[in-house]
């Protein structure tokens, strides 16, 4: 198949959203590093040296605010960046229940997708309207801890409500940090990124049960989610299980802590390759809670019947809303 090449005239609108899903993709794959190399070149070859002590030295007194809410900006949620980057798909968060906001609750999101941008502009920004949908509800959208050890970068990520996906920050948004929560989790984790075929509903679930384990011992509410066309907008290179590269990425996880799929999308003036994403819809399905006896010490029978009971609201989320989103009515949801 040959390139095809953009137009050279597109609407003004377009060339924004593009924008808006670049910078994103920049700062998801690159603000971390980028940051650690500028400091360390200013540590090392310059005599603003002072300044990357001044940031270690906040990082370090700041190091627990990751794990106690974040630090988010009502400001910079609302920025009209994002309501860009959720019209580059669209991305589109649909509400199927209440939630009480005298309760906390915690939401798992489903699949991973190549980079959870679903769960990004749904819930760690304002441009799906998550606050209109649910009133005096707060988002806390949960990421790897590894994120707030970079300068600056980790400042950023938290004024979007984003938090350390630690047993410590699960202990206090379900606890110490009053009702209202929204925690959302991204329960496959980046293992389930090495799902994320075109056309896919393949869960990393079997063997995730720590979530549910915090939702019992502080009698939070577990909520499914399902967005469907995540796993669209990239093409991922064919990684069966059992072949070299499947094996290679499982070891890659393990000593690194995420699985580096091998995708690729649009580009920026043409629409056959690239690192951007695909022009495909997302929708966001938030599915009914499933309320939660609080239980510090749950057994293993009953954090196992918690877990079957989530699974089984998660898969009739599934079947409930396939059809409207493209999903052929015989196409089962696939949990491993």
């Amino acid at each position: 198949m040959g390139l095809e090449l953009a137009p050279l005239r597109i609407p003004f609108h377009r060339r924004l959203e593009t924008f808006a899903v670049l910078q994103w993709w920049f700062c998801f794959m690159f603000l971390g590093i980028l940051s650690t190399v500028i400091s360390l070149y200013l540590l090392l070859f310059t005599s603003y040296y002072w300044l990357v002590l001044l940031l270690a030295g906040w990082i370090f007194y700041d190091r627990h605010t990751p794990c106690r809410g974040g630090r988010r900006s009502d400001w910079i949620r609302r920025w009209r960046l994002w309501v860009h980057m959720r019209n580059y798909f669209p991305i589109n968060l649909i509400k199927t229940a209440e939630l009480d906001p005298e309760k906390n609750y915690l939401m798992g999101f489903h699949p991973h997708g190549i980079m959870s941008m679903g769960a990004f502009v749904s819930f760690g920004t304002e441009a799906c309207g998550f606050s209109e949908k649910f009133p005096a509800m707060r988002p806390l959208l949960l990421t790897l801890g590894g994120w707030f050890n970079f300068p600056l970068a980790r400042d950023y990520i938290m004024s979007a409500g984003m938090c350390d996906c630690s047993r410590e920050s699960l202990d206090y948004l379900l606890s110490d940090s009053g009702k209202g929560n929204a925690v959302v989790l991204v329960v496959g984790g980046a293992i389930e990124s090495l799902e994320a075929h075109p056309h896919a509903h393949r869960l990393y679930l079997n063997r995730r049960r720590g979530f549910i384990v915090k939702a019992m011992e502080h009698g939070a509410h577990l909520v499914p989610i399902y967005s469907f066309g995540e796993t669209d907008v990239y093409e991922q290179m064919a990684n069966p299980e059992g072949s070299f590269l499947r094996w290679l990425q499982a070891k890659l996880t393990k000593w690194i802590g995420f699985a580096p799929p091998l995708y690729h999308g649009r580009g920026i003036f043409n629409y056959s390759v690239g690192f951007m994403p695909f022009r495909k819809p997302i929708n966001t399905i938030v599915g009914e809670p499933i309320p939660v006896e609080k239980n510090p010490t749950p057994t293993s029978e009953e954090i196992q019947a918690l877990h079957e009971k989530y699974k089984a609201a998660l898969i009739k989320l599934f079947d409930d809303n396939k059809s409207k989103y493209g999903v052929e009515a015989d196409r089962r949801l696939s949990i491993i």
